[in-house]
């Protein structure tokens, strides 16, 4: 049967560019994003109901019956219902967060399941969803480090024309427009990868029993930044915040990302014994 663990890791990966591509097109309205993240939604369909169907119809179980079984079942339904409404109704708003549950409900599965029945191979996938959540949240920050560059390139470039200095370097550091843009296309990026990050995290520690609380530093200051970050594109789409007012609330959300790698690390371990 399909118990691999390499195919779960398929699936799961599919789902979240899936997740991604479905974040992209609902900041941007990119209809190239959106198409994109349907057909690898279709995969992730796909994947599901051969396993749905394998269980009804080779092994003789509908997948209710338990706790563990229903979890698939509800990120089946989650799924076919993004697919239907993705084709017919076309609502970018509950796509993203449908799917965003729907990713989380089967990464629970997945995690039960390796860690009740796969036994080797469990205990193996179990510990790469913490290898992939730490790697997740470092290129996060990578993409918020790009748009905290951008942004102060954009300041500074707004301070040239603004005092006509700098002239010879003006070209250098590019169109404030592009720069603008750069920004805002890297938090775009950034923010879905920590969402997952987060949501990996946390169904880890929930499976491999790992001391983990809510309110350590670590945990509160990852939320914290993607709240920060969250909160810049509410200003930027919902209040309509561009230009030199945005790059300086992304130059400070970068400050409060530092405190959280450096300070909040120093104060909250819990990532770095798991591995031991």
């Amino acid at each position: 049967m399909l118990e691999s663990k390499w195919v779960y890791e398929i699936i799961l990966i599919i789902y979240g560019l899936s997740l991604v591509g479905y974040f992209i097109d609902f900041i941007q309205r990119n209809r190239r994003a959106n198409r994109i993240a349907f057909w690898l939604l279709s995969m992730v369909w796909f994947f599901q109901t051969v396993f749905l169907v394998s269980n009804i119809f080779f092994e003789n179980n509908f997948p209710i019956l338990t706790l563990y079984d229903g979890l698939f079942f509800y990120a089946w339904v989650l799924v076919t219902f993004s697919v239907i409404i993705n084709r017919l109704l076309r609502v970018q708003f509950i796509l993203f967060f449908t799917n965003l549950v729907g990713f989380f409900v089967f990464l629970l599965y997945v995690s039960t399941r390796a860690q009740t029945s796969m036994q080797d191979q469990g205990i193996q996938l179990v510990h790469e969803i913490l290898i992939t959540h730490v790697t997740l949240a470092i290129v996060s920050y990578g993409f918020f480090t790009l748009s905290f560059l951008f942004s102060m390139m954009y300041l500074i470039q707004y301070k040239f024309l603004k005092e006509k200095k700098g002239l010879n370097w003006m070209w250098r550091l590019g169109d404030l427009q592009r720069l603008d843009s750069f920004s805002f296309i890297a938090v775009t990026l950034g923010v879905p990868l920590l969402t997952i990050a987060i949501i990996l995290g946390i169904v880890w520690a929930y499976v491999a029993n790992a001391e983990f609380y809510w309110f350590d530093m670590k945990t509160i200051g990852s939320l914290l930044v993607l709240a920060v970050y969250t909160l810049y594109l509410f200003l930027r789409l919902g209040k309509g915040r561009q230009g030199k007012s945005i790059s300086m609330y992304s130059t400070a959300a970068f400050l409060i990302l530092l405190v959280n790698f450096f300070l909040f690390n120093v104060l909250s371990n819990f990532h770095f014994n798991s591995f031991l």
